[in-house]
C-alpha cells in the first residue's frame, strides 16, 4: 500500500513538473548572430589621356585614366549576449579605366558619354573574437569590371580644355569566410565587398592638335590632363555567429532526474556535474544524439559528447534560473 502511494505521488510530481516546464517561456538560445554594413566617401585624384576624332559636330575617341583614392569602408558590431566584438573593413586605393567616348560639340562645348573597361584592387578583411576562438579573414584581389559615365568639356583656349566628368565604376565583388571551434565555443564569419562607386571629377587638359586638324574640327587631336574630385560607394557587408556548446555527456553527471519531455520526445533533466554541486536543468547528450544528431559536437581530444543548445532552441539553466522562469 505504501509503495503504491509513493508511486502515485511521484507520478503526480513528475506530471506537474512537466506541465510547468511546458508552460514556461522558451529559454534563450545559445547561438547569437550579428551583422555589419558600411560604405565610404573619399577624394580622388589622377590623370587622363586620350585621342579625339571629329566629323562635323560629332566627336569620338578613346581615353584612359588612372586615379588614386581612399574609399575605406569600416564597421564594428558587438553581439551583446556573449559580448563578442566583430568588425569588417574594405578599401579601394586606386582604379583605372580604358574607355570609348562619343560626343556632340556646340561651339566651345563638348557633351559626351563614355564607357568601357575598369580595373582596380579590392582589399577586404573581417575579424571576430569569441574567446578562446579568434577569427581573422582577409583578401586582396585585382579585379576587372566596367565603367559608364559622361561629361562636359569647355574649350577655354584652342589648346586648353576645362572639364567636368561623372563615372560609375563596378569592379565586381570579393568575399571572405571563416569558422572555428575550440572547447565549448564555436564562431563563424562571412563578409563581402562590392567595389562599385560613383566619382565626380573636374580638371584641365592640354589638347595637341595634329596638322590639318582645324579643317576636320577644333576638337580633333590627342590630349592629356589632370583630374581631382570625390567618390562614394564601396558597399561592404558582414554576418557573424557565435555559439556555446556544453559537455552534456551523462557520464559526467550525477543525481539525474527526468522532469519533463518536449513534444519531440527529448527529455529535460535535473542533474549535477561530478565536479560541483550546482543543480542544472538540461538534456542528456546520449539522448540528443538519437533524436537530434545535428546538435552533437564531438571533440577529438576526448570521447565526451557536447550539445549545441542553440540548435535545440534551448539554454542550459541552473535550477534556480529554471524556477524563476516558471
Amino acid at each position: 500500500m505504501k509503495i503504491k502511494i509513493f508511486v502515485t505521488i511521484a507520478a503526480l510530481l513528475t506530471a506537474s513538473l512537466s506541465s510547468a516546464f511546458a508552460q514556461a517561456p522558451p529559454p534563450s538560445p545559445t547561438t547569437e548572430t550579428g551583422a555589419a554594413s558600411a560604405s565610404a566617401s573619399s577624394w580622388v585624384a589622377g590623370a587622363e589621356a586620350g585621342y579625339n576624332w571629329q566629323q562635323g559636330p560629332w566627336v569620338y575617341g578613346l581615353a584612359t585614366d588612372i586615379f588614386g583614392t581612399h574609399l575605406s569602408s569600416a564597421a564594428t558590431t558587438v553581439m551583446t549576449t556573449f559580448t563578442v566584438p566583430a568588425n569588417v573593413s574594405s578599401e579601394i586605393n586606386w582604379y583605372g579605366s580604358v574607355r570609348g567616348r562619343l560626343g556632340w560639340s556646340s561651339g566651345p562645348l563638348l557633351f559626351y558619354g563614355t564607357g568601357g573597361l575598369a580595373y582596380g584592387r579590392l582589399d577586404l578583411s573581417s575579424s571576430l573574437t569569441f574567446p578562446p576562438v579568434s577569427l581573422n579573414a582577409q583578401t586582396s584581389s585585382m579585379r576587372a569590371g566596367w565603367v559608364v559615365g559622361g561629361g562636359i568639356d569647355y574649350m577655354w583656349r584652342p589648346n586648353i580644355l576645362l572639364n567636368l566628368k561623372y563615372q560609375y565604376v563596378d569592379l565586381g565583388s570579393v568575399d571572405v569566410a571563416a569558422a572555428a571551434a575550440s572547447g565549448v565555443t564555436t564562431s563563424a564569419l562571412s563578409a563581402s565587398e562590392h567595389g562599385r562607386f560613383s566619382a565626380v571629377t573636374a580638371g584641365v587638359s592640354w589638347l595637341f592638335s595634329p596638322a590639318g586638324a582645324p579643317a576636320r574640327g577644333a576638337w580633333e587631336g590627342g590630349y592629356v590632363g589632370g583630374r581631382i574630385g570625390g567618390a562614394w560607394g564601396n558597399d561592404t557587408n558582414a554576418a557573424y555567429s557565435a555559439s556555446t556548446v556544453f559537455i552534456s555527456d551523462m557520464r559526467l553527471k550525477r543525481d539525474i532526474a527526468l522532469i519533463g519531455r518536449r513534444d519531440d520526445g527529448l527529455g529535460l533533466y535535473r542533474y549535477r556535474y561530478l565536479s560541483n554541486d550546482t543543480v542544472y536543468v538540461g538534456v542528456m547528450a546520449q539522448e540528443v544524439a538519437l533524436l537530434h544528431p545535428e546538435a552533437i559536437v564531438r571533440n577529438a581530444l576526448d570521447d565526451y559528447l557536447r550539445v549545441d543548445y542553440g540548435r535545440l532552441g534551448l539554454r542550459l539553466l541552473t535550477l534556480a534560473e529554471w524556477k524563476r522562469g516558471q
